[in-house]
């Protein structure tokens, strides 16, 4: 494959990334108003760090361990950006 070829593939893989990453936060969402009804709290770190177990286990590589966390740990903060938001809408 040439470079117009492999940067191609990665921007198809980047949207295939965006629309995984909305439906993710669309489940987030969810969930935050699950938290509201059960007057659940909002950070959970139980639950975070299950999250990035179960990441860290499933990462085959090339990226390391350290940068799959680094990654979902940005993923989490957004995630709870959007739950807070819908635990604290009206």
């Amino acid at each position: 494959m040439t470079i117009d070829d492999w940067r191609s593939k990665i921007d198809e893989l980047d949207r295939q990334l965006v629309a995984l990453l909305n439906e993710r936060s669309q489940c987030a969402a969810e969930v935050g108003k699950l938290k509201r009804q059960t007057h659940d709290p909002l950070y959970q770190p139980e639950r975070e760090r299950q999250i990035l177990e179960n990441v860290a286990r499933a990462n085959p590589g090339p990226l390391s361990e350290q940068a799959i966390r680094r990654l979902f740990e940005r993923i989490l903060d957004e995630a709870r950006a959007v739950e807070r938001t819908v635990m604290h809408d009206p």
